[in-house]
C-alpha cells in the first residue's frame, strides 16, 4: 500500500527516515508521519529523549532550515551520537508557520546516512512541506453561525438546547451544522468538532 506521502517525493530526499508533523495546534499536530528506523523510534521512546533532542529543541524555538551539525543546542545526553548508531548520520530540520501572530505550525526533521544535505535539497523539502502545511489548512469559509453551532456542539449542548439558546429552529441547527461538515470534509458530527478542534477554529 502507498504512503499517504509519496506523491510528495519526501522518501527520494530522506532515505534514511523522517518525522513530520502537521500543522501543531495547542497540544497536538493535525497530522504526524513518522518514517524513521523502527528500532531507533522504540530506543528513543523507551529512553525518553525527546525533551533533550537538540533538534526538537531548535525546532521549538525557530523557523526555517537547520541542518543538523549546525545546531548548537547543547545535547549533554548525547542523542545526535545515539541517532548515528541508528544509521541517522545526516539531517536537517524544516520549520513553516502561518504568518502572524499565533499561526499554526508545521515541521519535519530529515536523514540521510550518506552525506550532508545540499542547499538545492534542503529547498526542495522546505517547499514540501509548505506545501504540505499549506494543503493542510483548515477551510476559511466558516460562517460564524457555523462556528458557533460547532463550539456549542463540543461543549455537550443537544440539538434543543442549541436552538432554544440561539433562539432559532432545530432546523437551522442542523442545516448550520451540515455546512460545517461539508465544509471541513467531516464524516460525521463528531469529526466535524474534532477537525475544528484541531485547527485551532473553535
Amino acid at each position: 500500500m502507498a504512503h499517504p506521502l509519496d506523491s510528495i517525493g519526501f522518501s527520494e530526499l530522506a532515505p534514511a527516515g523522517y518525522y513530520i508533523a502537521v500543522r501543531l495546534g495547542f497540544a497536538f499536530p493535525l497530522a504526524e508521519y513518522n518514517e524513521l528506523p523502527e528500532p531507533w523510534v522504540e530506543y528513543y521512546t523507551r529512553n525518553g529523549l525527546m525533551l533533550d533532542d537538540p533538534v526538537v529543541r531548535w525546532i521549538y524555538d525557530h523557523t526555517g532550515a537547520r541542518a543538523w551539525s549546525a545546531i548548537d543546542t547543547p545535547d549533554p545526553r548525547g542523542v545526535m551520537a545515539q541517532a548515528r548508531a541508528f544509521g541517522l548520520n545526516f539531517g536537517v530540520a524544516i520549520v513553516c508557520a502561518d504568518p502572524g501572530p499565533g499561526g499554526q505550525r508545521s515541521f519535519g526533521s530529515f536523514a540521510r546516512g550518506d552525506r550532508e544535505y545540499t542547499d538545492l535539497e534542503i529547498r526542495l523539502l522546505s517547499g514540501k512541506l509548505q506545501l504540505l502545511h499549506a494543503q493542510m489548512a483548515p477551510p476559511s469559509n466558516l460562517t460564524r453561525a457555523e462556528l458557533e453551532a460547532l463550539r456549542m456542539v463540543k461543549d455537550g449542548l443537544k440539538l434543543k438546547e442549541i436552538a432554544g439558546e440561539l433562539q432559532i429552529t432545530e432546523g437551522a441547527v442542523k442545516q448550520r451544522l451540515k455546512n460545517a461538515r461539508q465544509k471541513l470534509g467531516a464524516r460525521n458530527g463528531s469529526h466535524a468538532v474534532s477537525l475544528a478542534v484541531g485547527a485551532g477554529l473553535i
